[in-house]
């Protein structure tokens, strides 16, 4: 990755057209639709250099489109129509959620224009099987295929992006200061001229005079604090133990600000927090996780070993209810039992690090792992993770998993039967009435998902062989994203508590709720996170390139 500097100058004298905070994607894609129109750009980072990116760096690279190349080949049925039916089905909208509504059409109708043709324009290809995840489970989900997926993941994304800015960064158009924060946004008479900025090291202060401040900070959910203040009350009381899947330095701490100048902050309890959270192997931080993609085939337990239900939980239909029933366990982690050979089916870990034939676009290893399995990751999980148990019986496999917890709370019988009675329901295809097993077959009809999904057949095995070894995951809830965020209107400026846009102020990405301060409603129909992320910042570069032109 190219190394961005930042010139040193004296703090008085700090004048740009446009100073951003945050260089996530959406910070970066602001910056880059600027300076390609000819402004002078700083951009605010709390992180390194090696860490530009934000999140995005590290993001599997998954994004909801409609209407593209690559759904056109596999003859989906795709528009914006659709689309926003889904989304709307999915969102769970209040009557009252005017901008997240519009926000919601805004992406319906221009994801493909604004997204999808904006980054193969800059020559970033797709995987070209489309995957259909969050299905719906009580209510209507994707209807059809739409997630695609980056090839080289989402840290090709952030040094293509990377590489289009190094010229500006030479010309010295844009500068960019690593470990230093926007402290809150300076206004001058109801209009907003600049940022306050705090050196992360040394702790000086200085301000940054600007016509045009876009906040890109990113969503709340990397402090846990926050996280549990926020807590859905309906989801039962906050778990003992969450793991942190987002960076502690998205700590809400500039949404203060933007509110204490008069925005509106909404939908703050609306969190995209996944289900399937372990203990991260080479953690940066107390309580770092790693979400999971779990396994459809592995049977969802709670604490004692009985299954969760009476609806089994099984990924890809709706993460929303996976985390509610999660959270009401009585403990505040559950278990996924399942063989060696389901494991390198479907295992996944959502990220570009436990990813690197995509990240690294290894055509032959990714395809190797797709049809032969993913032993490597496994057998690393195994090998690295606390959460991740192997057994040769079932006994020590229960043995093993009481040992984790430090209490007998499983009972080897009793877990034997629950596998006993789902493993008879695999046996005869006539006779599968198990609503996991219907929801399995459901998703093996798409082929991607075949490819990923094992064909029904039972846990406990007869053999010995490393294929026919136990595996125990010891699964909790991990943050993930914030939902809410800054109210913006659909040229990304951040709206006051009468609806009116503060002069100079603007906000993008996860800052802003993905637009409108929540457009994703009460669900993601997933993947409209990173898209999003260049659907408002190209919105906000748009209406501050016209704004000179008024």
């Amino acid at each position: 990755m190219l190394a961005a500097g930042k010139r040193m100058r004296q703090a008085e004298n700090i004048q740009c057209d446009t100073v951003i905070a945050g260089a996530g994607v959406a910070g970066l894609v602001t910056a880059l639709e600027l300076l390609e129109h000819g402004q002078t750009v700083y951009l605010v980072d709390r992180d390194t250099s090696e860490r530009i990116g934000g999140l995005a760096r590290w993001a599997f690279g998954g994004m909801a489109l409609s209407g593209t190349r690559q759904q056109r080949q596999m003859n989906i049925p795709d528009d914006s129509t659709l689309l926003l039916r889904d989304w709307y089905s999915f969102a769970e909208f209040a009557e009252d959620d005017l901008w997240p509504k519009a926000w919601a059409k805004e992406y319906a109708e221009h994801n493909n224009e604004k997204v999808y043709r904006w980054l193969t324009h800059l020559g970033l290809k797709f995987l070209p099987a489309v995957n259909w995840v969050e299905r719906g489970l009580f209510v209507p989900g994707n209807s059809v295929p739409r997630y695609h997926v980056l090839w080289g993941t989402g840290r090709e994304l952030v040094e293509t992006i990377m590489v289009k800015l190094a010229p500006y960064i030479r010309q010295g158009k844009l500068d960019i200061f690593y470990r230093h924060k926007v402290v809150r946004p300076i206004n001058d008479e109801g209009a907003v001229v600049g940022v306050e900025v705090e050196n992360e090291q040394s702790k000086a202060v200085f301000s940054i005079n600007a016509t045009h401040v876009v906040i890109a900070c990113g969503g709340i959910n990397g402090s846990s604090e926050r996280v549990k203040q926020n807590w859905n009350v309906p989801w039962e009381e906050v778990p003992e133990t969450l793991l942190n899947g987002a960076n502690p330095i998205s700590d809400g701490l500039l949404h203060d600000e933007v509110e204490a100048l008069g925005a509106r902050v909404t939908h703050v309890d609306k969190m995209w927090n996944y289900a399937a959270g372990i203990a991260h192997p080479q953690a940066e931080f107390e309580g770092h996780g790693l979400s999971l993609i779990p396994c459809k085939s592995a049977l969802w337990l709670d604490h004692l070993g009985k299954r969760i239900g009476p609806q089994p939980l099984v990924t890809g239909f709706d993460t929303h209810y996976l985390c509610q029933q999660v959270a009401r366990q009585s403990k505040p982690w559950t278990w996924q039992v399942l063989n060696w050979t389901i494991a390198a089916k479907e295992l996944a870990v959502s990220g570009a690090e436990h990813n690197p034939s995509i990240r690294d676009k290894k055509i032959f290893c990714f395809l190797k792992e797709i049809l032969f399995g993913n032993h490597r990751l496994v057998e690393e999980l195994a090998e690295q993770c606390e959460d991740f148990i192997c057994a040769d019986t079932l006994d020590d496999l229960t043995h093993k998993m009481n040992l984790l917890t430090k209490e007998s709370y499983i009972d080897s019988a009793d877990l034997a039967r629950e596998i006993t009675l789902y493993d008879q329901r695999t046996v005869d295809t006539r006779l599968q009435n198990d609503e996991q097993l219907r929801r399995i077959h459901h998703a093996r009809q798409w082929k991607p998902d075949r490819l990923r999904t094992r064909k029904p057949g039972p846990i406990l095995s007869a053999g010995t062989g490393k294929r026919d070894k136990l595996i125990a995951i010891r699964l909790k809830l991990i943050s993930r994203k914030s939902l809410g965020g800054v109210q913006t209107n659909l040229s990304s400026q951040v709206l006051d508590r009468q609806g009116e846009p503060i002069v100079g102020l603007y906000c993008v990405g996860e800052a802003a709720g993905f637009g409108g301060g929540g457009a994703n409603g009460v669900r993601s129909l997933e993947g409209t996170f990173l898209s999003a992320c260049i659907l408002t910042a190209r919105n906000a570069a748009a209406a501050i390139i016209g704004s000179k032109h008024r």
